[in-house]
């Protein structure tokens, strides 16, 4: 009798991915704003040494596109502040929704 091999599921690890055109938009309504990078820049350089430290680690990061208005939206409807906290459950929940709809991009 044959055991039955258990499908390995990959873990799907979205990262946030912001546009540089929403960067100012993302600072003057993050309540947090002082821990954010001041620039656009000075997060794209942060955000790519953070995608080779995971990768080095053995992870395979997704690059979830976050549109800010619609960060904000979300925000309201949940009635949170938009902070830390906040970015990343917004992250989560579009990472499961692509991850489900089969649609999560190359990293």
């Amino acid at each position: 009798m044959k055991k039955k091999q258990k499908k390995r599921t990959k873990m799907v690890f979205g990262v946030g991915w912001y546009r540089a055109e929403q960067w100012p938009l993302l600072l003057a309504v993050s309540v947090d704003r002082d821990e954010l990078e001041p620039t656009y820049a000075e997060w794209l350089d942060m955000a790519e040494s953070s995608l080779a430290s995971l990768r080095t680690a053995g992870l395979d990061p997704v690059k979830i596109d976050v549109d800010v208005e619609e960060m904000i939206a979300w925000c309201s409807e949940k009635a949170k502040p938009l902070n830390a906290n906040a970015r990343v459950q917004f992250i989560t929940e579009k990472t499961k929704q692509m991850d489900q709809g089969g649609r999560v991009p190359p990293g």
